[in-house]
């Protein structure tokens, strides 16, 4: 491998061709933790459908049993909680169970298997028949991506050992995490538009699982370029020798790297839970939900929107002499529409989180000191996006508050996604070749995937209301990201200074 300092040679074929695979699976690691946001709704809506069926045939009203299935009802709220913390937990724990193999059998191995695993897992989930049918393959998505962000991030600080190159082939691959989420909010714009014209999955064109399918795009060059990426010289180094340790959880608590583990695992948790506190829960306060009723939910726009595609669907069957359209029917095209347009508007999120991942790589190389150069977003964070989404609960009302809200939603994912860009730069620094897997897991799944995500299902537990609230939502969201976000700025202040010749050792 070139380790040459950067500027003066130029990357080889095969180093292109690692930047590209990990751009790639950062990319879709992003696409598949930011998709359940987006199809959550429907993808209750319409699961749910046989289950109102049911409660209403065993004698509960039809308003009743819809209201209990309703954004913020009593049973799409568990289901809810379920779906973001769960699949949490899993990836959590096998995913530290893959850094650990990480560290066993090498980088390259581990991060082919789990991009594979969660791109196939992803598109079996647009099958799903049931609720528990998506919960299991969503929590075989996380597993996946829990496990491949850990060996690509581990596998990117070995083979690229001068400092400078380093920095910047961290920061600008993982930017493409940013891409995974504009790609996520085009998939479900497009699959909206396209649905009604989609092969039918069990007799319906619903965009929710034309968007899930998309997730296995990433396994197809993962196939082709396989055979040509190189393991970690590091690692094989020192297993070559008989030097490379076993690793062991145990190791992380041990004196010299107990406060290491604790604090990067607490301050990535509050990173991520900045993200899924509020950020993540936008399509559950703008979406349009019971539109037509007494009870109608959402944004002023996002209503109008499903209204007017229904109103129209309806115009057209009338003048071809089709039958009438039926209610599910109706709920389908307002709901795609609906969709479609709160996509557009989370879009807004991932065109900040863009900037912000390029500007922290391009900062990472100028600001020596790590805890000033995540202090630079995480600070403007802690009180930009709880203030956020305190005004949007009040704006929810307003037509004409689209806008702001869009450039709010800019600036929220600039301060808060280029922190995600950073763990990916620090934690190789902070923990040993043997134990890096196994640390940049502990942290990376216990403190961002389980500790983090939690934020999401307190934030939805705390939201429950009769009828549901979106406004209530959007203030339980303000509240629990700021907690979040405090809890990381305190402690940032004893998060440790990595030392450059740990990278190799």
């Amino acid at each position: 491998m070139n380790s040459s300092p950067s500027g003066k040679k130029k990357l080889t074929t095969t180093e292109w061709l690692v930047c590209v695979i990990a751009s790639i699976g950062f990319a879709f690691d992003i696409y598949e933790l930011l998709m359940l946001p987006l199809i959550i709704k429907p993808a209750i809506a319409a699961l749910s459908a046989p289950l109102i069926q049911q409660m209403v045939a065993a004698g509960m009203s039809q308003a009743d049993a819809v209201t209990l299935w309703a954004p913020g009802g009593k049973n799409y709220v568990e289901w809810a909680r379920l779906l973001f913390f769960v699949p949490a937990i899993a990836g959590g724990v096998f995913g530290l169970l893959g850094g650990y193999l990480t560290d066993l059998f090498g980088r390259r191995r581990v991060l082919t298997y789990s991009i594979l695993l969660y791109a196939f897992s992803a598109g079996a989930a647009g099958f799903a028949t049931s609720l528990p049918h998506l919960l299991v393959l969503r929590c075989l998505v996380f597993i996946g991506v829990c496990v491949e962000f850990v060996a690509a991030v581990a596998w990117l600080a070995e083979l690229f050992p001068d400092p400078e190159r380093r920095e910047k082939v961290l920061g600008y691959t993982q930017a493409f995490s940013s891409f995974g989420g504009l790609m996520v909010g085009a998939a479900n714009v497009l699959a909206a538009k396209l649905a009604l014209d989609l092969p039918a999955i069990h007799d319906e064109h619903e965009a929710w699982r034309y968007t899930l399918i998309s997730g296995v795009i990433p396994a197809l060059p993962l196939i082709l370029i396989r055979p040509f990426l190189p393991e970690s010289p590091a690692w094989q180094k020192k297993k070559a020798e008989g030097k490379l340790k076993r690793p062991s959880l145990a190791e992380l608590f041990r004196p010299e790297l107990r406060g290491t583990t604790i604090l990067t695992t607490l301050v990535f948790a509050a990173s991520y839970g900045l993200a899924f506190g509020a950020i993540q829960q936008l399509p559950q306060i703008l979406g349009a939900q019971a539109v037509g009723t007494p009870t109608e939910r959402g944004h002023p726009a996002m209503i109008a929107t499903a209204k007017a595609a229904v109103g129209k669907a309806v115009a057209e069957a009338k003048e071809q002499g089709k039958p009438e359209l039926t209610p599910g029917r109706k709920r389908q095209i307002g709901g795609n529409a609906s969709d479609e347009a709160v996509a557009k508007v989370t879009l807004w999120q991932e065109l900040g989180g863009l900037v912000g991942r390029f500007l922290l790589a391009v900062l990472a190389v100028r600001i020596l000191s790590r805890r000033t150069l995540l202090r630079v977003f995480q600070i403007p964070a802690l009180i930009f996006v709880p203030l956020l989404f305190w005004w949007i609960a009040s704006a929810l009302s307003q037509p004409d508050s689209l806008q702001m809200i869009k450039l709010g939603i800019f600036i929220a994912g600039l301060l808060v996604v280029a922190q995600f860009s950073f763990w990916g730069n620090y934690i190789p620094l902070v923990f040993p070749v043997h134990l890096r897997g196994t640390g940049e897991s502990f942290a990376a799944n216990i403190g961002g995937r389980v500790i983090g995500t939690a934020a999401a299902w307190f934030t939805i537990t705390l939201s429950t209301a009769e009828p549901p609230s979106p406004a209530k939502i959007a203030m339980v969201g303000a509240c629990v990201a700021g907690a979040y976000a405090l809890v990381g700025a305190v402690l940032t202040r004893w998060l440790p200074e990595p030392k450059e010749e740990s990278v190799n050792g």
